[in-house]
């Protein structure tokens, strides 16, 4: 059992004997909720501008993550031909016409942080509005609790079969209800595998049984954690397991937008009473149908609240009763507490966007993109690596001629084999020799498609009056059809002057 602190609301007078709901302050060890105890919420179906956004970013975003893995992409010959690709086999991340290789984990991280600067963005500008319609345990809970209502009905008749005995209709709703749950959460872990392998390979070979055991092993976890997380746990996710609750407090200020209820204009509140007049009372009639919705169960006239998702159906469910009594819509909205006061002090509301933090995570964010896109397009798809040999440094040949041994990475980024011809520069006379043959200045070395081929490399120095022990020079590989180039420095030990 989970005892959480007592929420009534603290009062205080305003402007011409206006009340104000204060809520109780938020500590993450104490978070806000209208109980002392952990309870199942019934959240009712909302009907409006928000709940359709939400419906938009349900499909949309479900549509994105079931159908991505199978979107084809042509990369050539022996290429993998899925559009979005994890590909640990071969160390490869495939994102449709981008190939990200190991060594240029730098885009992963530059995403990450794109990622955390655009949710810091978004924050300042309308608070939560990534956990009310966007984040993947708001999308699968709104699904599952979308499921529920199909098979029991809305609040009410949740409720009522709930406390009702079983029988065999209460049964089979509970079966059906569970049943398509571990099926929408089995699809959910079937998806994820199909990102790490060849979709339709990886789904032929599941059913077949010949798939990766820890394709298995995936599927079975997030099977379980997402019938778990979405149809048991809801907001006690949001509220207790992530942490974006609590950093939040550090992105928003008295500017930022967040579903607010207006509670100069919505106090004192009072029963709603047909013909009665409205002078001396607010707009706000007590019905509690901004509860009801809820998905997390808390009441938004105590203010902005830890539980708080931002899903804005509140807005909806006491737009649809000021509809019904006759008042303006807008009573709970998207709103900032700044203006609230403003017209508490009788001044004109207005939104500020254009703030210093706001300006700064705008900044930052555009500058990290530009860099990443610049990096990207000029993106080489020819890199070598270059390893001299430590034992021995070098060797004397029995002509008196140096030679220095070193091992080459060549990493072929192009979807094409290149012939390479390999050179040094900066040495008076080098010959290079490759798996024992020696070629000259320079040597040519033929790399396979999307590849990484090291090569045994020796260069040797018969010139040895104008070199130090320790020498500079310059590998330089050329594509000997497009002219691409790629160099890397070196150094030639020759054990000083003779």
């Amino acid at each position: 059992m989970t005892t959480l602190i007592d929420n009534t609301p603290k009062r205080k007078k305003v402007a011409d004997g206006v009340e104000q709901s204060l809520a109780v302050a938020t500590s993450p060890s104490t978070p806000q909720s209208l109980y002392a105890k952990r309870v199942k919420l019934y959240p009712k179906l909302a009907h409006g501008f928000f709940r359709n956004i939400k419906w938009v970013a349900l499909f949309v975003l479900l549509g994105i993550y079931y159908i991505t893995p199978w979107i084809r992409w042509d990369r050539g010959l022996d290429q993998p031909n899925q559009a979005v690709l994890v590909d640990f086999e071969n160390a490869r991340f495939y994102f449709f016409f981008i190939e990200i290789w190991p060594q240029e984990v730098y885009y992963i991280t530059g995403l990450l942080i794109l990622a955390a600067l655009g949710l810091f963005l978004a924050t300042s500008l309308f608070g939560r509005v990534w956990c009310g319609y966007a984040c993947p345990q708001t999308i699968w809970t709104d699904l599952f609790i979308q499921v529920e209502k199909f098979f029991e009905g809305d609040r009410n008749a949740r409720m009522k079969l709930d406390k009702a005995p079983w029988t065999a209709k209460k049964i089979y709703k509970k079966s059906a209800k569970h049943i398509v749950w571990v099926i929408i959460a089995a699809m959910t872990g079937g998806a994820w595998i199909l990102y790490f392998h060849d979709a339709p390979t990886i789904a032929r070979d599941f059913f077949t049984g010949h798939a990766p055991t820890t394709s298995y092993v995936f599927i079975a976890l997030m099977t379980f954690t997402t019938y778990w997380l979405a149809g048991h746990m809801r907001e006690q996710v949001c509220t207790y397991m992530c942490p974006w609750p609590r950093i939040q407090a550090a992105m928003i200020d008295e500017e930022a937008l967040n579903v607010t209820y207006r509670y100069d204009r919505g106090e004192p509140r009072g029963p709603h009473k047909k013909g009665a007049t409205w002078e001396g009372r607010g707009d706000c009639i007590d019905c509690r149908q901004c509860v009801a919705v809820c998905p997390v169960g808390i009441d938004i006239r105590d203010g902005l609240q830890l539980e708080c998702i931002g899903c804005s159906l509140c807005i909806d469910a006491c737009d649809e009763i000021m509809v019904k009594i006759d008042r303006p819509k807008g009573l709970i909205a998207f709103d900032t507490d700044k203006n609230v006061q403003r017209r508490i002090d009788g001044e004109k509301p207005r939104i500020n966007l254009i703030r210093p933090r706001t300006v700064i995570y705008a900044v930052l964010f555009a500058a990290v993109g530009s860099l990443m896109l610049y990096s990207l397009l000029n993106r080489s798809t020819l890199d070598m690596n270059v390893l001299r040999d430590r034992q021995p440094n070098y060797v004397t040949l029995s002509d008196g001629s140096i030679r220095n041994g070193y091992t080459i990475k060549v990493l072929n980024k192009a979807t094409e084999p290149r012939q390479l011809a390999l050179s040094a520069e900066d040495l008076p006379s080098p010959l290079i020799e490759v798996a024992g043959q020696r070629r000259g200045a320079d040597v040519i070395l033929d790399v396979p498609a999307d590849n990484t081929l090291d090569f045994r490399i020796f260069v040797t120095e018969d010139d040895l009056a104008g070199l130090a022990q320790k020498t500079d020079f310059t590998f330089t590989m050329t594509d000997m059809k497009t002219g691409d180039e790629t160099t890397e420095r070196a150094i030639f030990i020759s054990g000083g002057p003779k």
